[in-house]
Order: C-alpha cells, then structure tokens, then sequence
C-alpha cells in the first residue's frame, strides 16, 4: 500500500510514455526516486510524479507497482540530518522538538532530499510536511499550530492528511468556512475534510 508523498525507485525509462520529454529519460535513467500523487491509478499501477532540476519540471507518469524496488515514507526522513545549511533544513531542525508528539514526516524538496541525497533545496525553498490526523484537529488547536510554524527560518507548508484527503493547515486555520480537501478523486470544497466527500 503506497500513498501520496511516499518515494519510490525501480521506474525505468521503459515505464514512460513515448512522448515523456527528454528531462523526464535523463532523471530516470540516472535512478532518481518518482513521488507517489494523488490520483486514481489501473490496478497494480501506482500514479507518480517525476521532478526535474527545475521547479517547472513536473512530469505525471504512471508505475506499476511491481517495479517498486525501494519505498521510504515522509515519516521515515523526521530524524535524518543533512550536512547542508539551508533555511529549510534549519527550520526542520527547530520544529523536530515541538512535532514529537505527533505522526509527521518530511514531504516536497526537502523530503526528496533527505531521502535521495540528490540536492533538491536552495536558500529560498519552503520547508513542506505533512501531519498523520486521523483525528479532527480544531480550527483553534490548527491556529495555535501555524503561529508555531511561522516562526520557523522559512515558510512553513503544512498538509493535514484526514481519512479522506489532505487539507492545507494554513487554510484550515484560517476564517474560511469550506476548505479545499485534496483526494486522489480530485480537489473538493468541503466544510469539514474529516467527513467523506458525497
């Protein structure tokens, strides 16, 4: 069972549709890690994204699962360290302690980094994670959270992954009564993201 923000390696450029640019073969073909992303994928297929050097470079593709070769999860990359100085790295390094209690792990640039050793973060990157809440968390606990993060070296990107979606902490916390809940169906406005959408 894959989910979304979870690395995976083994895809080779045989995977790829005919039509994937040249970046996407170069990246590939080097052993670089796809992300797993939310979207409905055929049995036995895993739907993933290839990133490139540059924050444009984005490519969807699809795996099957069988390929996978090696998985490592947001949660597995909390303790890791880097011998990078780099806001983003820094800022991990100050939440680590105030996240403890929680089930949280390490997403986006940053997490691809710790996870690959392949240089992904630069001076202005954000640090992005992601928070397990099975549970509700209320709207003043969420705010009470995002002053904590916004005091971090860097802009602090947060996802409250629910049973049925994931849901920006940041809006979450803010005045709006619908919230856009990110599921592997597609973006729904919800009122609640730990209701199932109808």
């Amino acid at each position: 069972m894959v989910n979304a923000h979870d690395l995976l390696w083994g895809m080779t450029p045989a995977h790829l549709p005919t039509d994937a640019p040249a970046w996407v073969l170069e990246v590939i073909a080097a052993g670089h890690p796809v992300v797993v992303r939310r979207a409905v994928a055929e049995p036995g297929q895993v739907a993933v994204g290839v990133r490139g050097r540059l924050r444009e470079q984005r490519f969807a593709a699809l795996m099957p699962l069988a390929a996978v070769q090696r998985r490592v999860i947001p949660e597995a990359l909390r303790g890791v360290v880097s011998p990078r100085d780099l806001p983003a790295l820094r800022a991990l390094e100050q939440l680590r302690p105030i996240l403890a209690q929680e089930t949280w792990g390490v997403t986006g640039s940053a997490g691809f980094e710790l996870a690959s050793g392949i240089e992904a973060l630069h001076e202005q990157s954000d640090l992005d994670l992601i928070l397990r809440a099975p549970e509700r968390l209320e709207r003043g606990d969420a705010q009470d959270l995002l002053a904590i993060l916004d005091t971090a070296e860097c802009a602090v990107d947060l996802q409250l992954q629910t049973p049925f979606g994931a849901v920006a902490l940041r809006e979450w916390a803010g005045g709006s009564r619908r919230v856009l809940l990110k599921t592997s169906r597609g973006a729904h406005l919800v009122l609640d993201p730990w209701q199932a959408v109808a």
